[in-house]
């Protein structure tokens, strides 16, 4: 089992810049892909952006590409969401998200360990 932490939420005005962080921990060794996926209020979950730890392929939304970059420190066992040009309609929860198998979809449904999640709010 793998245990998910994030960090690096919080508020920001609409054209600035966030970065969230998301390690894990336990049975690290099985992950193959990790992502970021979020969800507005009154909204389903989403997937955002997501990277096979194997060979650092990512994936992005339609919706953030350009503006979000996702790295990883597999030393750290830790993907990062570098969020720029941020607007108001990326304002949800965030969540990362980890999958034993190496698809890296953005679907949610196909993840296995979630993190508890960190708020982005961001104002126009």
């Amino acid at each position: 089992q793998v245990q998910l932490v994030e960090s690096g939420g919080g508020s920001v005005q609409a054209g600035g810049s966030l970065r969230l962080s998301c390690t894990a921990s336990g049975d690290t060794n099985s992950i193959s892909c990790m992502g970021w996926f979020r969800q507005a209020p009154g909204k389903e979950r989403e997937g955002v952006a997501t990277v096979y730890i194997g060979g650092g392929s990512t994936y992005y939304a339609d919706t953030v590409k350009g503006r979000f970059t996702l790295s990883q420190d597999n030393a750290k066992n830790t993907v990062s969401l570098q969020m720029n040009s941020l607007k108001p309609e990326d304002t949800a929860m965030y969540y990362c998200a980890a999958d034993f198998y190496p698809k890296c979809s953005l679907y949610p449904a196909e993840y296995n360990d979630w993190g508890q999640g960190t708020k982005v709010t961001v104002s126009s």
